[in-house]
C-alpha cells in the first residue's frame, strides 16, 4: 500500500510516467502470430524458395562434382554401418544412421528376421512423425537441455562399442557375441587371437591403407595449398578405393570358389533395386517394443544432426535454426520406410565430403541419391565379394576419430572439473550398462549439477570503488614522488595533459574479496549503513532461502537495534532464540537513532555499529521472481523493519528489467515508500527520479520542473521545486514515478539511495 501524500508528491513534476502493469491479456496477444510471422513461417517450411530463382551453371557444375564424390563415398558406408547394426546389407541413403544399441527389449522377444524388417521402417516412422511435429511447432530449443558433456561421453561410449565389435570381424575370429558390453567383447577377442583367420590380413591391411592416404593427403594440402581442393577430394575418396582395391583382389581370389569355401567372409548376395519400398503397417507389438527406446533414439538423431548444422554453421557463417533441422530431419525419417529405408540422420564425414567438393546447395544431394540408385539397379552383384573385414576396417577407421583426446579431457577439467565427473560416469554407464542409460544419467546429473548451482549460489555485498582511466602511453606517477636521478620524466597527474579527460567512474566488488580483483584496492561504503546485495543469477524458490538467511544475518551482525528492550523483563521471560543485551554505562537519547558516529543505547554489545538505514538490490542478473521469492523477501521485510524500528528501511531494487518482476514486486508492496514499513509521509521521504533527455521540440515548456541541485550529468532531479527554480525542459522520467525504488541500474539506486538518507538524516538532528 502506498502512502496517502505519493501521489501529490508525482504531480509535482511537470511531466510525469506512471508505469502499468502488465496483463494477461497483453500476454497472450504477444502469442498471436503476425502477419509478417505467418508469411515468414510458411517461407521457413521451404528454404528452396530464397535460392532457387538465383540457381545458375556455375553452382550446377558444383553440386554435380559434389554430389557425385558423396555418393561414391557413402555407397561403401551405408555397407558398412548395415554391417556394423547387423541389418541386412542394402546401400542406404546419404547419411545413414542405424541405431543398434544392446537392447534387451528387442532381444529377449526373439525377433525373427521378418519381425526385424518390420520393426526398423516402423521405428523410422514413428520418429519421423515426432521430428516433424517437433520442428513444426517450433520445439527446436528442447535440443538445448542436453548439454555438451553428455553428447562427448555417449559419442566416446558409442566409438569404443563399435569398435569393440568390429575388432573381431576385421581379425576374421568367429563365434563372439558382439552384443554383449564392450568389456566383455574386448576380453573374449583377446583370448580368441589364436583363432585368427586370413580376414585379419585384409582388415589390418585396410585400415593401415586408409590412415597412410589421409596422412599423405593431410601433409600434401599444406605443402601445396593451390591444389588443397584436389587432396581433399582425394582423401575424402579414400573409403571407395580400399572398398575396390580389396573386392577385386577378392574377386580374383573367390570368383571359382563356392560361397561357403570363400578364402575369407564375404559380404554375400545383395538384392537390386527398392525390393522392400512400400507403405508401412504399424503394429501394436513392435510399438510396444520401439517406445521404451524411443526417447534415446530421438535425441541421438537430433543432438547429432544438429551439432553438425553448427558446426559448419560456424565454418561458413551461417546460422543454424534447430527447429527447422529437425523439421527435415523428421521428414526425411517419415518417408524413408516407404522406400524401405531405416532410421537416418546428418552424416558428418558426408557433409565433410560436400564442403571440401565445392558444394553450392542443397541439389547436391540429388545427384548423390541418383549415384545411390544406380549403385542399387547396377553394380550389386559387385557387392557380394566385398569382404566383411575390409568394411569393418573402414567402420574402425571412420569412427576412430570420434573418440575425445586426453588433450579434450585436460580441457573439461580446466573448465569444469564436475561436469569432467559426469562425463566419466556417463562414460562407464555406457560401457558397462547401455548407450541410451549413459544420456540419460548424465543429462541428469547435469540438470542436478545445475540445480544445486542456482541454488547453492551465493549473493554478495557489495563495496564502492572509484576506478580512473589512465591511458597507457602515458606513464603516471604520484607528484609527491617524483623519479630520481637520470630517470626519464615521468608525467604526474597534476601536469598530464588534459588530465580533465582522464575518466573516472564508480563501481562495486564484493566484500569478501573472492572475485579475483587486486586485494589492495580499499573498498568503501557509500554511506553508513547502506547495504548493496547483488544476486548471482535469477531469484526462485530454489534459492531465496539462501539469500534471505544471508542478507539477515549479515546486516544483523553489522548493524545495531535501535529499540532499546525493556530491563523489567525476567530472563526466564525471554525466547530461546533472544539474547540478553548487554548492559552499558553509557546511554543515548532517541536522536542518536540517526547518527553516523559510534554512540550507544547502552542496549547491546555492538551499540558502535550504525544503525540499518537503507537496502539496496542488484537485480540486473534476476530476469524472474516466483511466489516463493517474493514472500521471503517480505518476511526478510519485517524482520529488519523490527530491528530497524522506530527507523524506516528503505528497500531499493536495480535492474529488475521483467515487468512481470516489477509488478511481482510491487503488489508485495517494494517499489514504492510503504505503509507497512510504519509512517511515511513526504516530510520524511524525499523522492528522486531518474530522468533522460528529450530533443528541445519534444520537451518545450511542458518539461519536467525540478527543485533539486541538478547533478553534472544531469541525471538526478528531486520534485518538490521551489516557485523561483528554473525549469528544466526535454526530460523525461526513465522509471515510473509511482515506483521510484525501481531503478535502472546499480549506480543511480546508490545516488539516489545516498541522497535521501543524507536528507533524512539532516531533518532528523534539525539541520534542514
Amino acid at each position: 500500500m502506498q502512502p496517502d501524500d505519493l501521489e501529490i508528491t508525482q504531480r509535482a513534476m511537470g511531466r510525469i510516467y506512471l508505469e502499468e502493469d502488465p496483463t494477461i491479456q497483453q500476454w497472450l496477444a504477444t502469442l498471436i502470430p503476425t502477419k509478417q510471422g505467418a508469411i515468414g513461417y510458411a517461407l521457413a517450411l521451404f528454404p528452396c524458395v530464397g535460392w532457387v530463382p538465383r540457381y545458375n551453371l556455375r553452382w550446377f557444375m558444383g553440386d554435380v562434382v559434389a554430389g557425385m564424390t558423396v555418393g561414391l563415398v557413402v555407397v561403401p558406408q551405408a555397407l558398412a554401418y548395415a554391417l556394423l547394426a547387423k541389418l541386412t546389407p542394402e546401400p542406404r541413403q546419404s547419411g545413414l544412421f542405424s541405431w543398434a544399441p544392446r537392447s534387451r527389449p528387442w532381444k529377449k522377444s526373439n525377433l525373427g528376421y521378418t519381425q526385424q524388417r518390420k520393426l526398423q521402417p516402423l521405428l523410422s516412422l514413428i520418429s519421423g512423425m515426432i521430428l516433424l511435429a517437433i520442428g513444426l511447432l517450433r520445439f527446436g530449443w528442447v535440443v538445448d537441455f542436453i548439454p555438451y558433456t553428455s553428447i562427448s561421453a555417449f559419442v566416446t561410449a558409442a566409438a569404443i562399442t563399435i569398435l569393440s565389435t568390429q575388432f573381431p570381424v576385421a581379425l576374421g575370429i568367429r563365434g563372439i557375441n558382439t552384443r554383449e558390453a564392450p568389456y566383455k567383447v574386448i576380453i573374449n577377442t583377446l583370448k580368441n587371437l589364436g583363432h585368427t583367420e586370413l580376414d585379419a590380413a585384409i582388415g589390418l591391411t585396410s585400415i593401415l591403407l586408409l590412415y597412410l592416404i589421409k596422412t599423405a593427403c593431410s601433409q600434401l594440402e599444406v605443402r601445396k595449398p593451390k591444389r588443397r581442393r584436389l587432396w581433399s577430394i582425394i582423401s575424402s575418396l579414400r573409403f571407395t578405393f580400399v572398398i575396390v582395391m580389396f573386392t577385386i583382389i577378392s574377386y580374383l581370389v573367390n570368383y571359382k570358389l563356392p560361397r561357403d569355401e570363400a578364402k575369407f567372409r564375404l559380404v554375400g548376395n545383395i538384392e537390386a533395386g527398392f525390393r522392400h519400398a512400400g507403405i508401412p503397417r504399424f503394429d501394436s507389438e513392435l510399438t510396444i517394443l520401439i517406445l521404451p527406446k524411443l526417447p534415446a533414439v530421438l535425441i541421438v538423431l537430433v543432438i547429432e544432426h544438429i551439432a553438425i548444422a553448427k558446426s559448419f554453421g560456424r565454418m561458413f557463417g551461417y546460422t543454424v535454426t534447430p527447429s527447422q533441422e529437425i523439421m527435415a530431419q523428421g521428414i526425411a525419417n517419415l518417408f524413408s520406410p516407404f522406400i524401405g529405408g531405416y532410421v537416418c540422420t546428418g552424416s558428418f564425414s558426408a557433409s565433410a565430403v560436400l564442403s571440401k567438393s565445392g558444394v553450392r546447395t542443397p541439389l547436391a544431394g540429388v545427384v548423390s541419391a541418383l549415384v545411390l540408385v544406380l549403385a542399387l539397379y547396377v553394380v550389386t552383384a559387385v557387392f557380394a565379394f566385398i569382404p566383411k573385414a575390409v568394411l569393418a576396417g573402414l567402420i574402425m577407421h571412420a569412427t576412430s576419430n570420434l573418440l575425445t583426446t586426453p588433450k579434450a579431457l585436460k580441457r573439461y577439467w580446466q573448465l569444469s572439473p564436475f561436469e569432467l565427473l559426469i562425463w566419466i560416469v556417463g562414460l562407464v554407464v555406457a560401457l558397462f550398462e547401455s548407450l541410451d542409460m549413459s544420456i540419460y544419467v548424465t543429462t541428469g546429473l547435469s540438470l542436478g549439477l545445475l540445480l544445486v548451482r542456482m541454488a547453492r549460489t551465493p549473493g554478495s555485498f557489495l563495496g564502492r570503488v572509484r576506478i580512473h582511466l589512465v591511458p597507457a602511453d602515458d606513464q603516471v606517477v604520484s607528484a609527491s614522488h617524483p623519479p630520481e636521478g637520470d630517470a626519464p620524466k615521468a608525467k604526474t597527474a597534476a601536469n598530464i595533459p588534459g588530465e580533465a579527460a582522464i575518466k573516472s567512474f564508480d563501481t562495486y566488488f564484493s566484500t569478501q574479496r573472492d572475485e579475483g580483483f587486486n586485494p589492495r584496492v580499499p573498498l568503501e561504503t557509500p554511506y553508513p549503513g547502506m547495504f548493496i546485495y547483488r544476486f548471482p543469477q535469477t531469484l526462485n524458490y530454489t534459492n531465496q532461502g539462501q539469500h534471505v538467511d544471508l542478507i539477515s544475518s549479515y546486516i544483523t551482525s553489522h548493524t545495531r537495534r535501535t529499540t532499546p528492550e525493556d530491563p523489567s523483563i525476567k530472563p526466564s521471560d525471554r525466547l530461546w532464540n533472544v539474547q540478553e543485551p548487554r548492559p552499558n554505562k553509557d546511554s543515548g537519547s532517541a536522536s542518536m537513532l540517526f547518527d553516523d558516529a559510534s554512540s550507544s543505547l547502552g542496549t547491546t554489545h555492538n551499540d558502535h555499529l550504525p544503525r540499518l538505514r537503507t537496502i539496496i538490490f542488484d537485480c540486473s542478473a534476476v530476469d524472474s521472481i516466483d511466489i516463493t521469492s517474493v514472500q521471503g523477501l517480505v518476511d526478510l521485510r519485517t524482520t529488519l523493519a523490527r530491528h530497524a524500528a522506530p527507523g524506516v528501511v528503505e528497500w531499493h531494487f536495480a535492474g529488475v528489467r521483467n515487468r512481470w518482476a516489477r509488478r511481482a514486486l510491487a503488489v508485495a508492496g517494494f517499489g514504492h515508500p510503504s505503509n507497512t514499513d510504519g509512517p511515511v509521509s513526504s516530510a520524511q521521504w524525499t523522492p528522486c527520479y531518474a530522468v533522460a533527455g528529450l530533443p528541445a521540440d519534444i520537451g518545450g515548456d511542458q518539461g519536467v520542473q525540478s527543485g533539486d541541485e541538478e547533478k553534472s550529468d544531469g541525471t538526478l532531479v528531486e520534485s518538490g521545486a521551489d516557485e523561483d527554480d528554473a525549469s528544466v525542459t526535454g526530460f523525461q522520467p526513465v522509471v515510473g514515478v509511482n515506483r521510484p525504488f525501481f531503478h535502472v541500474g546499480l549506480a543511480e539506486a546508490v545516488n539516489i539511495a545516498v541522497r535521501s538518507a543524507t536528507i533524512r538524516n539532516q531533518r532528523s538532528r534539525g539541520d534542514i
